[in-house]
């Protein structure tokens, strides 16, 4: 087993503290395309900036599988420009990129429609095609497909060029820009509706029944989005799952009756039968794709086996043999099919290639009782999804940085040919024993020399410096980190800030 041993470990602040180490969040929740699986967290939190000097310890002996050779990473210096760098890497994220540019167009043609005083369909139409953005930002065949196209940028490219299109796992902001666009236009609809259903001149285009129906839909999208607020999210994630999935289903069924009542109605004005109504108008094919596309998960719905193998009171391992996982892919599980879904990243098991498996932490009721009492089946429903890990194969030569059973998703790199030069570092406690010889033996398979910190005995390390200085040694191109939403924010933002490319779950909706 390697350790990091720490002879005089310097006083942590409160602040620094909370930065250090493990937690128990469970990252290997967090890589998968659907809501159950992405519990992202785009909240601003405050990054405190690096403190001049600082150091994992006085006196560092670094232990990998084979070595202990006494090192002292060097200091990497506060930052130049702090403000600048928190702006940049913290507040003005891709994801935030992405969310302002599709609401902001969506802004600027609602304003073009108010102005011109186009018609009641125009905001149907809109409503509906975000509608649409919404749901394949989570579809898992269309987020297979954007990662495909990033990700075919050949590691012979720029690296700016590769740099960029690594972010592809940002795309959570166009599902969030989206939904609140899609809101924008419905409200705007709402009110249009009422408003001619209290004008004689107009009431024949609002019928009771319509503006019920009308009604009833906006509620349930106002609550998809209160749900989603990240606050709620992440203290109440189960009930913004719940509400996230039945309330957006409730509103896609109640859409159709609002849709063919509206378009019945504006038949009659328009002295044309009902079919040529339907099908010229664009809202009718979107609210088709979009339904299908919801359907299409569902339909590989099925209940497989599941050989659990108890591996501590904090941690089992899940193993599986009823599909092939390819490299970077994740899925979900449930035990109630209609309740909540975890998502895992899986890796292959070194015994076969037919065989994968994910580990399961302790980090909630969920996982705790999946720890006491091992399923025998589990539900599992779509396809395996890409997640950020998946990027890392455009880089020749990478450094992967994970605590606790962050470690699972880093393992999916098992599954990957031909996987460029890597350099592992591990900060969890007693890896031994609270993961089992299995994992560590698959953490050798990836890097026969791995960094291993076990904070049993060292504490948690502020191991930044390290790994700083592991990039350069190792000229790494980029660095992959799978940990808890502060600590993965922390590193991410402290290496950018640096200029080396850095990417972690983003924890975003």
């Amino acid at each position: 087993m390697c350790t990091v041993m720490a002879e005089a470990a310097r006083p942590q602040s409160t602040g620094e503290a909370t930065l250090r180490g493990t937690s128990s969040y469970s990252s290997a929740d967090t890589l998968s395309a659907s809501p159950a699986i992405g519990r992202d967290e785009e909240a601003t939190i405050g990054f405190e900036p690096p403190i001049k000097g600082e150091a994992i310890s006085s006196h560092v002996q670094q232990a990998s599988l084979g070595s202990t050779d006494s090192t002292a990473p060097p200091n990497p210096g506060e930052l130049a420009l702090p403000g600048y760098a928190k702006v940049r890497y913290a507040i003005l994220t891709i994801y935030r990129r992405l969310f302002s540019i599709v609401f902001l167009a969506n802004f600027a043609v609602f304003i073009a429609v108010v102005v011109r005083d186009r018609t009641l369909a125009d905001y149907v139409n809109a409503a509906a095609a975000n509608l649409l953005g919404v749901g394949l930002a989570r579809q898992p065949l269309a987020v297979n497909l954007m990662f495909k196209c990033a990700c075919a940028v050949p590691s012979s490219a720029p690296l700016r060029l590769r740099r960029l299109a690594a972010k592809i796992f940002h795309y959570g902001g166009v599902h969030s820009g989206c939904g609140v666009s899609a809101v924008m236009w419905y409200i705007a609809f709402v009110g249009i509706l009422t408003k001619e259903a209290m004008t004689p001149a107009t009431a024949r285009l609002a019928s009771p029944a319509i503006l019920v129906l009308a009604w009833l839909i906006l509620l349930l999208l106002l609550a998809i989005v209160t749900a989603a607020y990240p606050a709620f999210r992440f203290k109440r994630h189960d009930y913004f799952e719940l509400t996230h999935r039945f309330s957006g289903w409730l509103a896609i069924a109640l859409f159709w009756p609002l849709l063919l009542l509206y378009i019945e109605k504006a038949r009659q004005a328009e002295h044309q039968s009902f079919g040529i109504t339907l099908v010229k108008l664009p809202a009718f094919w979107i609210l088709a794709f979009l339904t299908l596309s919801i359907i299409h998960p569902w339909l590989y719905l099925r209940k497989v086996p599941v050989n659990p193998e108890y591996i501590s009171p904090h941690a089992i391992r899940l193993h599986f043999n009823f599909t092939t996982i390819k490299f970077g892919q994740a899925f979900a599980i449930s035990k109630n099919p209609l309740r909540d879904w975890h998502g895992f990243a899986q890796f292959r098991d070194i015994e076969g290639p037919d065989k994968f498996s994910c580990l399961v932490s302790k980090a909630g009721d969920w996982t705790s009782d999946c720890i006491a009492r091992p399923p025998t089946h589990v539900w599992k429903r779509g396809v395996p999804a890409f997640g950020v890990g998946y990027v890392m194969k455009m880089f020749r030569s990478f450094i992967m940085v994970a605590t606790g059973s962050g470690i699972g998703p880093c393992l999916s790199f098992l599954a990957l040919e031909n996987r460029p030069p890597l350099r592992v570092v591990w900060q969890t406690r007693a890896p031994l024993k609270t993961y089992g010889k299995g994992v560590l033996d698959s953490v050798k398979v990836l890097d026969p020399d791995p960094i291993v910190l076990d904070t049993t005995h060292t504490g948690r390390q502020d191991i930044f410096p390290m790994v700083f200085d592991l990039v350069k040694t190792f000229k790494a191109e980029a660095v992959l980190v799978i940990s808890n939403p502060i600590f993965t924010r922390k590193m991410v933002f402290d290496l950018e800030s640096r200029g080396v490319p850095a990417y972690g779950p983003i924890f975003d909706s």
